[in-house]
């Protein structure tokens, strides 16, 4: 009887492991951010990516909510500003967050779209020593998309964990990071992550939980089983970049864009 009650007792706590994890892979569009990413103001370009991007379900995963301050780290092009900065107007607010020589670049693609996007911050963080201008506790929300690789890329080792442990200073108790990165098989030499853009889901909670955040759950919505994570430019093979340009661009298009994990993040209360 003992046998079969423990039995009993595992059977129900994988099935309730399983509930919560299909629950997390499928969390509610909420109308605000569904409106945010059918929003017409989007450029043509943009939108087009959103099948591989997967931006509703991203950020309804990752508990993304209209009235939080969000802080987006290295938003490049402002791919996700477009959609991040109108859903925090008038209610949250968006803080994009660069390194001191991307401001000049990030301010004017903030201004250039000020009319839709409303007011926005830009502040700085330094990987060097792990400092930034967001004051400490501030955000309810950080983000960072297809960027951790980069960190990994720095020829000095340290800026990833000093980045992360910047974005844990910024965050309130109890508040999110969220990374979705070019996925490294866990089998596959980790001297890749240096050079292909490709990192591995277990480099990025060594380095999230070496900063004090715990794993809150993560999805498959931007997983692509097509992607074989071994192409002779990297992940930069992949569109929309098309690195070796013509050469097999048919071939790399039907792959589509790369195999991603999307890690939910808290910081501790």
């Amino acid at each position: 009887m003992r046998t079969i009650g423990i039995a009993t007792i595992l059977l129900a706590s994988a099935a309730a492991a399983t509930a919560q994890h299909a629950a997390q892979q499928h969390a509610p569009i909420s109308a605000e951010v569904r409106a945010a990413v059918q929003n017409p103001q989007r450029s043509d370009v943009n939108r087009q990516r959103d099948e591989y991007r997967h931006p509703a379900e991203t950020l309804s995963f990752l508990g993304v909510k209209p009235t939080d301050t969000v802080v987006e780290f290295s938003p490049g092009g402002g791919w996700y500003t477009e959609i991040l900065a109108p859903l925090a107007k008038g209610k949250g607010r968006y803080v994009a967050l660069v390194s001191a020589r991307g401001v000049a670049s990030t301010e004017k693609m903030l201004a250039d779209k000020q009319a839709w996007f409303g007011a926005t911050t830009v502040a700085t963080v330094d990987g060097a020593n792990g400092t930034s201008t967001v004051p400490a506790g501030s955000a309810d929300v950080v983000l960072t998309f297809r960027n951790v690789h980069n960190l990994l890329m720095n020829d000095d080792p340290a800026v990833a964990g000093r980045t992360f442990a910047a974005f844990y200073a910024m965050l309130k108790p109890g508040g999110t990071l969220g990374v979705v990165d070019h996925r490294l098989p866990e089998s596959m030499d980790s001297a890749l992550e240096k050079k292909s853009g490709y990192i591995k889901r277990s480099t990025v909670v060594r380095l999230a939980e070496a900063a004090g955040f715990k794993l809150a759950g993560e999805s498959e919505v931007n997983a692509n089983p097509k992607d074989t994570h071994d192409h002779p430019g990297g992940v930069w093979t992949l569109p929309p970049t098309f690195a070796l340009k013509d050469v097999d661009r048919a071939k790399y298009a039907a792959v589509g864009e790369s195999d991603r994990f999307t890690l939910k993040f808290v910081k501790p209360k």
